[in-house]
């Protein structure tokens, strides 16, 4: 086994899965909105993106057509679902999920149906190593998760991640302060789901091949472990909680080669990560990291000024 191609890969899924919980994290723990099929979005990032390269589509408009396609998505389930109690979006998300996964599977002319399809690859030339290909992958996840990182920081410290923060703790308060709920929660879906499209689609490129039982129901709930573990609303606790999350799953897929387990690693995987993810609820719900504080320049005047008056 080749160590070092196997650390390029466990860093990238970090990388991706990083993104992914970075969408779910926007969603559930600065806005509150319950989504349990993230996967369908990252399904779509994933095949819009194979059949875009298919057709030699610059890298920059594949991986855009995927996010796009994701988001516009994710803003047709929203409208009618929000409107309702967020049992619905949960329950309507959910169902996309496993109803995406099954049209692909069936449908052979999408891409492959359930034998999937190769996807080209999107950093590659002539001569390279596999190593230096690894490189070049890991490279490109990074530049995206750090932009996504960069943004969702600026969004959620800036006066619309206060609305959304008050929209996830009192809607009636926000509304009485004449703040739409339906279109903030909206807008926030569909820019989470445009990030999961996104993750999706460097999913495929990474992996060069997709097929539909790479999108089960378990991406969905590796995401929730990561925000789980964490810590919801803050950024950096969802990159935390990837890293935890896949440096585990990585790891414990291996350590039958050096260690003799009584059970299998993948059972492994289902036990310990359920076992942390029951401690932490009980011990600490708030996750690893707490949530963030808001640092917008309105708060910042207002902590001198009261400052100031204190001190005089």
């Amino acid at each position: 086994m080749d160590l070092l191609m196997y650390f390029f890969d466990v860093i990238i899924f970090v990388g991706i899965f990083g993104i992914l919980a970075l969408s779910l994290n926007l969603e559930f723990g600065f806005t509150g909105l319950v989504n349990f099929g993230k996967v369908a979005f990252f399904l779509v990032g994933a095949y819009v993106f194979a059949v875009m390269a298919r057709f030699g589509i610059p890298l920059v408009f594949c991986f855009l057509g995927g996010a796009l396609l994701a988001a516009a998505l994710g803003l047709a389930v929203s409208l009618p679902a929000l409107r309702l109690r967020l049992d619905y979006l949960a329950i309507a998300t959910l169902a996309l999920g496993e109803i995406l996964r099954i049209v692909v599977k069936a449908e052979r002319w999408i891409a492959g149906g359930v034998w999937g399809t190769p996807v080209p690859a999107a950093v590659s030339w002539a001569g390279a190593s596999n190593r230096a290909l690894a490189l070049g992958d890991a490279a490109l996840v990074y530049f995206c998760l750090i932009l996504s990182f960069v943004f969702l920081q600026y969004l959620t410290n800036s006066p619309y991640g206060r609305v959304i923060r008050a929209i996830r703790e009192d809607e009636t308060a926000a509304e009485a302060l004449g703040k739409d709920r339906l279109k903030y929660k909206a807008q926030v879906f569909m820019l989470g789901s445009a990030l999961a499209g996104l993750a999706g689609g460097l999913y495929a490129q990474h992996l060069r091949f997709i097929s539909p039982d790479m999108f089960m129901p378990m991406v969905t709930f590796w995401a929730w472990t990561m925000i789980i573990l964490g810590g919801p609303a803050n950024t950096r606790g969802a990159l935390l909680g990837a890293l935890v999350v896949e440096v585990f799953i990585r790891g414990t897929r291996i350590a039958k080669d050096f260690v003799h387990l009584p059970v299998d690693p993948y059972n492994l995987q289902y036990i310990l990560l359920g076992l942390a993810v029951i401690l932490v609820l009980m011990y600490r719900p708030q996750g690893l990291l707490k949530e963030s504080e808001v640092k917008t320049k309105a708060k910042e005047v207002a902590l001198a000024r009261a400052k100031s008056s204190g001190s005089s």
